[in-house]
């Protein structure tokens, strides 16, 4: 009776991490998108500027004045030699998704975000001549395609958003690999990771936002309508920002590795389906199909990984690179993968 109870209990604690990591997720994809859209404040390296900021006095209120998670001492070498280059890719990725969310909808920059895993393979195959079994290279091939038909039925098609997105899987591909040199050394977690990671990203962005938005955001200030509100929602995007990576470290010490990975790819198929309902972008049949091919590609992908995680190498057998339970927490601040 009592082990009954503690397996409903984690389930129920499993389902709660899971739900309120979607909620945070796909709230503050949408809340970009409106800011962009509605608000009319088109400048993503100021709204990621903010986001940095918030993620950064959040995360030093969680360890230093909530001590919800130790702080894990940083070499100060460490900080310049290994945080630094990882913030600074971090940082491409997040005005990156927040660019491609200003011209092309929610439903398929998600999609494309989802090229991410082959993104990853090809990079650490190309330059790191890392061996990959062939059942991961097949459980790519639908993500692949998926992609493709995806982009060629998308009705509201934009170049310079469709490079965005895809150069931000490049980005968070370059540092999730980045992040495996940290984790030799360092068991970081992703609340950690924002105190490190945030106020770098915060120090690279602001010349950017300053020198190339400062006078448009300035001139919104003056003529938008609505000032007040709207900057209460763009803060408050900061907030949820920081929300999302808290989330994240629920989540995954509530649940397992492949439930973390199949919560995941639902949790695209929920951003995009709230996405349609809110701002109704044109969505055909095939584009609709080749979402879905994608995000059953991811599934299977992240079920490849973990089957071939759990055999035991041979003696000369070159093991396929996994990812360790801990370096899942090396997510983005924004999207997720996520990409906050």
């Amino acid at each position: 009776m009592e082990e009954s109870r503690v397996l409903h209990s984690g389930m129920f604690r499993a389902v709660l991490a899971i739900l309120q990591w979607w909620g945070f997720n796909v709230t503050v994809i949408i809340m970009n998108k409106w800011i962009f859209q509605k608000l009319e404040f088109k400048f993503p390296l100021t709204v990621s500027c903010v986001h940095f900021i918030c993620s950064a006095v959040g995360a030093y209120i969680a360890i230093k004045l909530l001590k919800i998670k130790p702080l894990i001492e940083v070499d100060p070498e460490d900080r310049w030699r290994r945080i630094f280059p990882m913030s600074f890719v971090f940082c491409i990725n997040i005005v990156l998704g927040n660019v491609s969310l200003r011209y092309i909808p929610v439903s398929f920059m998600q999609t494309i975000k989802s090229f991410t895993p082959a993104t990853t393979v090809i990079l650490q195959w190309l330059v790191w001549r890392k061996y990959f079994e062939w059942r991961i290279w097949a459980s790519l091939v639908p993500i692949v395609g998926g992609i493709l038909l995806t982009s060629v039925t998308e009705l509201s098609f934009n170049i310079f958003g469709f490079c965005a997105a895809l150069f931000g899987c490049l980005a968070t591909s370059t540092k999730t690999i980045l992040a495996e040199s940290l984790l030799h050394v360092y068991k970081f977690d992703s609340i950690n990771t924002v105190y490190y990671m945030a106020p770098f990203a915060t120090m690279i962005l602001a010349v950017p936002a300053i020198v190339l938005e400062g006078s448009g955001v300035m001139n919104w200030f003056y003529t938008h309508q609505s000032i007040y509100s709207s900057s209460i929602i763009i803060f408050f995007s900061g907030v949820l920002a920081f929300c999302l990576n808290f989330s994240i470290f629920y989540v995954i010490h509530s649940t397992t590795a492949v439930t973390f990975n199949v919560a995941g790819n639902l949790k695209v198929a929920v951003a995009v389906l709230v996405s349609w309902l809110i701002f109704r972008n044109p969505i055909s049949a095939l584009n609709a199909v080749g979402c879905a091919v994608t995000l059953s590609g991811c599934t299977f992908y992240g079920y490849v990984r973990h089957k071939l995680s759990q055999q035991p190498a041979g003696p000369g057998t070159p093991r396929t690179p996994h990812t360790p339970r801990s370096r899942m927490e090396m997510l983005p601040l924004v999207n997720d993968k996520q990409e906050v």
